[in-house]
């Protein structure tokens, strides 16, 4: 299979980039990427011939169309992520999110791609009450990043319906964890940074918000075996996560104390929104026989141990 990766150059992308270039059934990888946020560097140990890169912009239907000819699948990751930052840049997160996921579903119906594996989030849900939110459960985003991704679902539905693509949204949990593009404007990554540089783990409100949480190797394995093997995910969307894997973001501030072994000073700003709020449900995601590796913990021991041991150019949102 020839694979197409638009954002390559991201955070999930830098890991599952290589993790499709070692399997036996991937000939080629082909990577889209503006470099807007992202930078060659996190491809390092990945350049040979198996390996083709285009710089574009997916907003650029052209930069879409000449990327993915010849492909038989496409994941598409290239987005404007960090969804609280999305409120002040709303046409920009819908131009690159929506209108540049409906240029990808465009140039894979003109060029009759096998099959589209979208990065949608389980930020969709917004701020639920309930708990246990399965995908037939209502949608109610809260910043722009999050309308963009249902919007683009919808966008993915249609063009299954109109071109016959097989075709995926997979609302992933929140990513944290160790990866060439690691991005530090993500909770879990953010209290570590913080806890190793000895300053206090800040919870926004009283920090009883709820997540899901998976580790970026994870999420990657999860694009990897959906673009491998689509007959094995036949339903329009799949929540991605594990049922244990379910935290409050206090609770996360307490692991990462507790896995660096030191006495942080956790602190509760009462007047910050806490943002979105969401349990989530994966018992579909069983039916695809996918399943997740990492817990939280062992991601925080190795995302320390990391930064401790890695010269790395650390850009703390």
């Amino acid at each position: 299979m020839r694979v197409l990766v638009t954002g390559g150059c991201g955070y999930i992308g830098s890991a599952l980039v290589p993790q499709l270039l070692e399997d036996e059934r991937v000939e080629e990888v082909v990577v889209l990427d503006s470099l807007a946020s992202g930078s060659p560097e996190t491809l390092r140990g990945c350049i040979d011939g198996s390996l083709r890169f285009h710089r574009g912009d997916v907003r650029e239907y052209g930069d879409v169309e000449r990327a993915m000819r010849g492909v038989d699948s496409v994941i598409h990751l290239a987005a404007i992520t960090g969804a609280a930052s999305t409120h002040d840049r709303r046409d920009e997160t819908f131009a690159v999110n929506r209108d540049g996921t409906e240029n990808v579903l465009t140039a894979a119906g003109k060029l009759d791609v096998e099959s589209v594996v979208f990065a949608s989030s389980c930020n969709n849900y917004g701020q639920a009450a309930s708990r246990n939110l399965e995908e037939t459960s209502e949608q109610d985003p809260i910043n722009p990043y999050a309308a963009s991704k249902v919007e683009s679902e919808e966008l993915l539905a249609e063009a299954i319906d109109d071109h016959g693509i097989d075709g995926t949204a997979l609302r992933m949990s929140t990513n944290y964890g160790w990866s060439p593009g690691v991005r530090f404007n993500l909770v879990v990554n953010h209290f570590v940074f913080r806890g190793l540089t000895d300053r206090p783990l800040t919870v926004y409100g009283d920090g009883r918000n709820w997540r899901p949480f998976i580790h970026v190797e994870d999420a990657a394995r999860a694009y990897a075996h959906a673009a491998l093997e689509p007959e094995s995910w036949p339903q329009l969307v799949y929540n991605v996560g594990s049922n244990d894997e379910n935290y409050r973001i206090a609770d996360i501030a307490r692991i990462v104390r507790d896995e660096l072994d030191r006495d942080l000073e956790i602190t509760y700003l009462g007047d910050e929104h806490p943002g979105p709020s969401y349990h989530v449900n994966f018992d579909r995601l069983a039916e695809t026989g996918f399943e997740t590796e990492w817990t939280v913990r062992r991601g925080v021991r190795e995302l320390a141990d990391r930064l401790r041991r890695t010269r790395t150019r650390v850009i703390e949102a």
